[in-house]
């Protein structure tokens, strides 16, 4: 049985995606600060439980995995802050940049190489503003471009491997991720993204033929849309 981690699998994203691999037949390591085997009722999950924004949680939880035969690691973990640069704490930029940037490459360099050895797959779950520029954006459009810069290079370095690399980027997708921001994602169906929406990605990009890799993956909402929270 081929073996997957997931990263900030307890909920959204991550939690969509680690059911989906667990359907296809994957053992799926998830990591999470407050993540339980009961969570996913499955014989074929177990849970590692680590704060990724934290340098020695991380460490911790790269040593252990280290010792595991891995095929799949997915870094889908992250968090945003979406106000005026001056307003913005400095636990706040230091937490952005470790958790979704910092922690992601830590874990891919203690797995790289049996990610390498299994032909496997590095999936880094991005976002839209790591190819675009938004406003009130700045330290998190920094860190989820810099992902991508480094999935590229990546993909570069090891292409006389089997591995395959994909960065993923999608738009505003409806999760727990805006539970404390002023915004969240539009009511209607055809102005958001949802969960299951990206797990349909990984589960393509899994499912092509070998030889061929798409290294950007994309994802839109049809239209444009979010709403505002009332104060």
């Amino acid at each position: 049985m081929k073996i997957a981690v997931v990263t900030g699998a307890s909920s959204g994203i991550g939690k969509e995606i680690a059911l989906r691999l667990l359907s296809l037949g994957y053992g799926v390591i998830g990591i999470s600060r407050n993540i339980k085997n009961e969570d996913f009722n499955d014989e074929k999950f177990s849970s590692l439980q680590a704060d990724l924004s934290d340098e020695s949680s991380t460490l911790l939880a790269c040593a252990n995995l280290k010792k595991q035969n891995i095929s799949l690691l997915i870094n889908c973990a992250g968090i945003g802050r979406f106000e005026p640069h001056e307003e913005l704490s400095p636990h706040a930029i230091t937490k952005m940049t470790f958790l979704n940037l910092s922690a992601p490459m830590l874990l891919t360099n203690s797995l790289l190489r049996s990610l390498k050895q299994n032909d496997g797959y590095l999936i880094n779950i991005n976002s839209i503003e790591a190819i675009r520029a938004s406003k009130f954006a700045g330290v998190y459009s920094a860190t989820k471009a810099g992902l991508k810069a480094f999935s590229d290079s990546l993909f570069e370095e090891t292409r006389k491997s089997g591995l395959s690399i994909t960065n993923i980027n999608p738009d505003m997708t409806q999760t727990n991720f805006y539970d404390e921001l002023r915004f969240e994602t539009s009511k209607k169906e055809d102005e958001k993204l949802l969960s299951s929406d990206i797990a349909d990605a990984v589960e393509h990009i899994l499912k092509m033929r070998k030889g061929a890799v798409v290294s950007d993956y994309t994802i839109r909402s049809l239209r444009f849309g979010i709403s505002k929270k009332s104060l």
